[in-house]
């Protein structure tokens, strides 16, 4: 197996985006906080890696959605394996929804996130979906993506659509042969994964899809069971994890909300299996997917190192208040060495535990399992080769 072969949706997952973020849904009440990109000696700012995820969240799409829960952080690990001159791009992640009955739209479509590198914020919305039977227009749900998202406008950069389902390609008003073409022309490759048999979605046009969009096309089984294996490896990256969110420092009017977030979403992982909340921990590691300027202190500083002498008491955590910005600024750089020491103990514990994955998977004789995660890395390896990019 290949070193993509660390997986966990998108984009990528994804995936806070260049500009600011407006999130689209009813439940949430937290204002919108204008971020940018941190800039890390160690990414190019000029190129970007893009990932949308399209699931289809009809009725019979259950399998599906699990199968995404299990596979983001797998995904994410395996964007970060690549690199562009040598150098790590930043990790953008966007979600949308279609063939959903409760989505108050004509053609059953939602963006769920934007093009982020807030994971947290992915993580969650991914788990808040729900299936209901509908209509599946993936002509307009790919319109709608193309169209609406943050695309970057670097032709270094490689943006990817992922668009999942189990009904006819060609369903609704918007003919999907115009709207993948159109993607194309702006260098966005649309990717099909069929839920049914191979030759089923040739039939219903997933394939033509793939083909007209310059990505590729696969079948999977959505009701399959994600395959983990236990390594030797796995309890000390927990651990390493859990040392890890002792590095965040919140700040501003939200910032214990998305605190509680992160904290969170590692219980939704777990929930997957260990092996999930292993392979979010790997993905925390990596600074160029999951970076948390908009609430954490120490990707703050790091970004804007005058942050910490503007930065208002009321902003700060009660263990800050009434400290002086000297204590508070050694406290930052004391928590951001402690981070990049964890980081750098994770990343080498997950090579040893990719090693040895690779070595079981090879003595059960099976390099592959049929489920979202695996169809997705496979076409980034193959799309990334055909970009410039490399290992």
């Amino acid at each position: 197996m290949t070193p993509f072969k660390i997986l966990a949706l998108t984009a990528g997952i994804a995936f806070l985006s260049a500009g600011s973020y407006k999130e689209n849904n009813a439940d949430n009440n937290l204002p919108v906080q204008n971020v940018s990109l941190a800039p890390v000696s160690s990414l190019t700012k000029d190129s970007k890696i893009q990932v949308a995820l399209l699931l289809d969240t009809s009725n019979s799409m259950d399998g599906l959605i699990d199968q995404a829960k299990s596979r983001l952080w797998n995904i994410v690990n395996t964007l970060t394996t690549l690199k562009y001159n040598g150098q790590a791009p930043q990790i953008e992640i966007a979600l949308y929804e279609y063939g959903n009955d409760g989505i108050r739209d004509e053609n059953y479509i939602r963006q769920v996130t934007p093009l982020t590198q807030d994971l947290d914020l992915v993580s969650e919305k991914l788990f808040a979906l729900r299936t209901n039977g509908g209509s599946e227009y993936c002509g307009a749900v790919i319109r709608d993506a193309s169209a609406n998202l943050n695309w970057d406008g670097n032709e270094k950069s490689m943006k990817l659509i992922y668009i999942a389902g189990n009904e006819p390609f060609d369903q609704g008003k918007i003919n999907y042969k115009e709207t993948v073409s159109k993607a194309k022309d702006k260098n966005i490759y649309t990717n099909t994964i069929f839920c049914g048999s191979r030759e089923e979605g040739i039939q219903t046009f997933w394939q033509n899809g793939a083909l007209l969009g310059g990505g590729k096309y696969f079948n999977i089984d959505s009701n399959r069971k994600v395959i983990y294996i236990e390594t030797p490896y796995d309890i000390r990256i927990s651990e390493c994890n859990a040392k890890l969110n002792d590095t965040y420092i919140y700040y501003g009017n939200h910032g214990s909300e998305y605190r509680i977030k992160q904290i969170t979403q590692d219980k939704n992982a777990e929930a997957q299996s260990a092996s999930n909340l292993v392979e979010r921990a790997v993905a925390k590691s990596k600074k160029n997917a999951y970076k948390n300027d908009h609430w954490d202190l120490v990707d703050k500083a790091e970004k804007d190192a005058g942050f910490i002498a503007n930065v208002k008491e009321s902003e700060l955590p009660a263990e800050l208040k009434g400290k002086s910005k000297a204590e508070i600024q050694k406290m930052v750089s004391v928590k951001s060495v402690a981070r990049e020491k964890i980081q750098k103990e994770i990343e080498e514990l997950s090579k040893k535990r990719q090693t040895y994955i690779d070595g079981e998977m090879k003595k059960r004789g099976t390099s592959d399992s049929d489920d979202l995660g695996k169809a997705i890395e496979r076409s980034i390896l193959e799309l990334a080769k055909k970009n410039g990019y490399s290992l």
